[in-house]
Order: C-alpha cells, then structure tokens, then sequence
C-alpha cells in the first residue's frame, strides 16, 4: 500500500478515535447539544475525516470504503454549509457510520 494512503488511513483512524474519546462512554445527545465546543470539535474531526478520504480517492479510487463519497460529501456540507449542519445527522452519523468506518479502516491498516 502506498505510504501517503497509510498516512490518511491512520490520520482517518486518530480522527475516529478522538471523536469517541470527546464523546466518551454516555453518548448522550443532549450534552453534544448543549456543548458547542464538543460539537465543533467532533465536526473539526469530520473535516479531517473527509479531507483525508478524499486525497485517498484522488490516489487510488479502488480502495473499499463504503460510505466514500458519503464522507466526502459529508466533509463537503460541514466547511462550506457551517451555517447550516445539522446535527441530528452528525449524531447519526456518529451512531451508525462511524463504527463501520473504524472496522474498515482497521482492516486497511492490517493489510
């Protein structure tokens, strides 16, 4: 595997693991909405996340991601809409997506 592609991997896995590390164990919707600094820090790591996927995509587009183009896009939505996130989809994304995307890209990194 292409070193600039390991170093996005795990640029995208640190990501991962700090938004679980800001939210902790609770996960509670409440508190993510009642802290703005919490919301902006796990959307900071999202940026991350979809810059780091798109430059994979731009070196090797064969790499199996399965949300992809849903991260970049995502990605996309949260630097140039700031004004306009919604945070019942950041919270989803959290929820359902997130843990999908750390076994995937674990398994990258494996290989």
């Amino acid at each position: 595997m292409n070193d600039g592609i390991r170093k996005y991997l795990f640029d995208i896995k640190e990501s991962i693991e700090s938004i679980e590390n800001y939210l902790g164990e609770d996960r509670d919707f409440n508190n993510y909405m009642n802290n703005k600094m919490l919301r902006r820090a796990v959307e900071r790591e999202f940026e991350i996340i979809g810059e780091a996927m798109n430059r994979i995509d731009k070196i090797d587009s064969a790499i199996n991601i399965t949300s992809k183009n849903q991260i970049i896009s995502m990605r996309n939505r949260v630097i140039h809409g700031y004004d306009n996130i919604d945070d019942e989809i950041i919270w989803g994304t959290i929820l359902r997506h997130l843990p999908i995307l750390k076994k995937e890209i674990n398994d990258l990194l494996i290989i």
